[in-house]
């Protein structure tokens, strides 16, 4: 179960890091981050050098999280 908050802990901060990243170009990519999906991955595409950490942080601690939770049902 510490695995599984582990990685949501690091899941989290990673998303947090690329909605930063979002507000500091703009506050409508920002703002549109936040509330529509689609969004996200198109900033994602255009900005790749501003969120390429926080991305790779967010699929470490989803990683995390798969692990802990394969070791929770054995």
């Amino acid at each position: 179960m510490l695995l599984v908050y582990l990685g949501l802990i690091i899941f989290i901060i990673g998303g947090i890091g690329f909605l930063i990243a979002a507000f500091k170009n703009s506050i409508l990519w920002g703002f549109g981050c936040i509330f529509l999906a689609p969004v996200s991955l198109v900033f994602l595409v255009m900005y790749w050098q501003d969120t390429k950490n926080p991305f790779f942080l967010q699929l470490i601690g989803l990683a995390i999280i798969i692990t802990g939770s394969m070791f929770m049902h054995t």
